[in-house]
């Protein structure tokens, strides 16, 4: 499974890259802290899997990356996908490498 870092993140972000994230937390902790983009709750990946795009490199987000690593592993066994990335350290990772005024829990 292919990871990025937080860092590399940020500067692919900050580069303006075309980059699709998808947070497979639940919508209460993403409430509390993230990086945009798609909001698809673990569970609902197999019936909600048409809103991650093929075209561009995504970025799956999670905790601290281990339901993302799950999304990763069904995305790609079953469905073929082969642009994903694993965000190392998820959402905690950002909020103490990058960006320490986002909220942690």
């Amino acid at each position: 499974m292919d990871e990025i870092t937080a860092e590399e993140l940020k500067v692919r972000l900050a580069h303006s890259s075309k980059i699709q994230i998808v947070d497979v937390r639940e919508p209460e902790e993403f409430e509390i802290c993230n990086l945009g983009g798609e909001l698809i709750p673990l569970a609902d990946i197999p019936k909600q899997s048409g809103r991650i795009r093929r075209d561009v490199p995504v970025v799956v987000v999670c905790h601290h990356g281990f339901r993302s690593a799950q999304a990763i592993n069904y995305l790609t066994q079953r469905l073929g996908f082969e642009n994903l990335l694993n965000l190392k350290g998820g959402i905690h990772a950002w909020a103490t490498q990058v960006d320490p005024s986002m909220a942690t829990y």
